[in-house]
């Protein structure tokens, strides 16, 4: 049996994936292990998870792949600091002690690290590296239900390449346009970020959230700091930007086009004008995703798409492409960042290199992302009763039972079972769940579970076969990676005071039978979920509908804001522990807080960097 082990690391969200003849069998995010959002280190806790999962030893794996080229990336900076000179010289001179010491030889960096898993791995013969958008872009097609497919790529920057058009057909991949940087869509849209007062690399989701709140009126504007052309290819006006050469996104120049300095987070409120400039680069990161899509299909005329980069995360533009009905169908890579590169880069070197068969499934081939640790009953009764945890064991039924019971009384829970999800979302099995009819959810576990801005939106996962009733979706959303309409039949209209409100004032008003998950655009991130991939979360939410009639519940993943997703039940009972969260369930072990030892309680606000 064959075997690949794939790496991600060194910039942001580390990772590492193991494939066994071509078959995805485990694949963790650093983040889960570390307790460090985002980790960029070398991820010795996930290599050691996914060996030990596919019981290998490291010295027993064939291939070892990188998910980029150092030297390519070197390259691209050395020209840039060049071609900008002298402007770049303080950045260039904090990045190349780093670079000389350590990136440029990383294949001797990643032999010293991989020699702590295993002493008898004792050659670099078998590491490979990857490029970083194939990469990105084998993530997307390889494991996708098509046997032919356009594959679009997009985020802050690879090597060189910041946007790339591939085409994918059976075992094949080849890339055949790309956009260089410094034009870049991703770090275009992470200049907002920086702008509004986000942290870069993970406050954009919040930029995509904070949207809805504002109106796109500086539109005109951001097209001075970008040329669109009608293919959707772009350029960037780099006398507006600081990424190529400083140690901040943006400059004077932007600062005074809008006509504001960049909001210091923690200490500036957000305002009208940040709901105003988020809406504004929203609708033109939608409108060039639509125009690359609409010139790419109709330059190659195949019907099928595959998404991932950076970009593929913006769920807002995901729903914008499949309303266009540009392609018949869409398949987007659910750990579309640079974690989902270390998956990317070993189904690269298997099919490409190795030129190995496609085994294509008519869902796909991620096994619905869980990929991550599990934990049998006998690991979590003991690990619980090890940390002083007080609970009932119950038997599967009562477990779905109870647990929709607690939510039709508009408790918070938090939800534990099989195996960790990989990628970004949480998709019922490390998610915190609630009652979507309440209209006081949304901000109780904003500000009382997740201790984080109350403007933030909830995403819904509801009964496949239930989807089309509840929201505007009439295709399968198993990755939460799409955002449609609440369905006409289920909103609730506002009145023409409501309608005049502004801002975070809009939060309070009750659009639809689900408000806690219906944002301040009548819009939702669906999650649709079926028995083969999940049954206990599948089982739950069917029996919530028995008794509610309602077969939508409330997911957001299982942290604290600034906390990376838990992983181990121990992780779980400190979350609980730490926030206002009223029942924990783990496997079939059910947690009362009223009746926990008050000493285990912990300030879970200061616990974590926020994010």
């Amino acid at each position: 049996m064959s075997s690949i082990l794939g790496i991600s690391a060194f910039y942001h969200d580390s990772a590492a994936c193991i494939l066994v003849d071509g078959e995805i069998i485990a694949a963790a995010q650093e983040e889960r292990f570390t307790r460090k959002k985002h980790d960029p280190s070398y991820p010795h806790h996930a290599i050691e998870f996914v060996l030990n999962y596919a019981n290998k030893k490291l010295s027993e794996v064939d291939q070892i792949v990188f998910f980029e080229k150092p030297f390519l990336k070197f390259e691209r900076i050395l020209e840039t600091y060049v071609a900008f000179a002298p402007k770049g010289f303080i950045s260039f001179s904090k990045a190349m002690p780093l670079w000389i010491k350590e990136k440029l030889f990383q294949k001797n960096l990643l032999f010293n690290k991989l020699k702590i898993h295993d002493e008898n791995y004792k050659s670099d013969k078998n590491i490979f590296f990857s490029e970083h958008h194939l990469s990105h872009a084998s993530s997307a097609f390889f494991p996708s239900p098509f046997n032919e497919a356009i594959v679009l790529t997009a985020d802050g920057v690879g090597e060189w390449a910041t946007t790339t058009v591939a085409i994918g057909k059976d075992n094949k991949l080849d890339i055949k346009k790309e956009i260089h940087f410094p034009h870049s869509l991703g770090l275009l849209y992470s200049a907002f970020t920086y702008y509004t007062g986000f942290k870069v690399n993970s406050g954009e989701y919040k930029l995509m959230g904070l949207a809805p709140y504002g109106k796109p009126i500086f539109v005109n504007k951001i097209k001075k700091l970008i040329d669109i052309k009608d293919d959707g290819t772009f350029r960037l006006d780099q006398k507006y930007f600081n990424y190529s050469t400083g140690l901040t996104m943006t400059n004077d120049n932007f600062h005074n086009l809008f006509g504001n300095k960049p909001r210091k987070p923690n200490i500036e409120k957000l305002t009208q004008f940040h709901m105003d400039i988020a809406s504004s680069i929203q609708a033109v990161t939608e409108e060039i995703m639509i125009k690359l899509c609409r010139s790419i299909q109709q330059e190659y005329k195949i019907k099928n798409l595959c998404l991932a980069g950076g970009v593929a995360l913006n769920c807002v533009a995901n729903g914008k492409i499949f309303k266009e009905k540009i392609f018949d169908n869409i398949w987007i890579q659910p750990a579309a960042g640079d974690a989902g590169g270390s998956l990317g880069a070993a189904l690269a070197l298997w099919h490409l290199d190795q030129k190995n068969q496609r085994k294509i499934n008519l869902d796909d081939n991620m096994k619905g992302s869980y990929l991550g640790a599990e934990f049998s009953q006998e690991q979590i009764e003991k690990e619980l009763s090890s940390i002083g945890a007080i609970f009932e064991t119950c038997d599967y039924d009562t477990v779905i039972d109870q647990t929709s019971n607690y939510l039709s009384q508009e408790k918070a829970i938090g939800w534990f079972q099989g195996r960790m999800e990989f990628g970004p979302r949480a998709l019922g099995c490390r998610s915190i769940l609630g009652d979507p009819r309440s209209d006081k959810m949304q901000k109780n576990l904003n500000l009382k579970v997740k201790y984080r801005e109350s403007f933030r939106p909830f995403a819904p996962s509801v009964l496949k076969d239930d989807a089309s009733d509840w929201f505007d979706i009439n295709v399968d959303s198993p990755y939460m990676l799409i955002v449609a309409d609440i369905n006409s039949r289920k909103k609730i209209d506002m009145t023409e005071d409501e309608k005049s409100l502004f801002g975070i004032d809009k939060l309070n008003v009750k659009r639809s039978e689900i408000p806690a998950v219906t944002h301040v655009d009548y819009s939702a991130r669906i999650q649709t979920v079926c028995e083969k991939n999940n049954k206990p979360y599948f089982d739950l939410i069917k029996k919530f509908k028995q008794k509610t009639g309602c077969p939508v519940v409330i997911n957001t993943s299982f942290n604290v804001r600034g906390e990376p997703i838990v992983n181990t039940p121990t992780d779980a009972f400190n979350c609980f522990m730490g926030t206002e969260l009223d029942f924990l369930i783990i496997g079939n072990c059910i947690l009362d807080k009223n009746k926990q030892n008050t000493k285990f309680k912990k300030n879970y606000k200061k616990e974590f960097e926020l994010d």
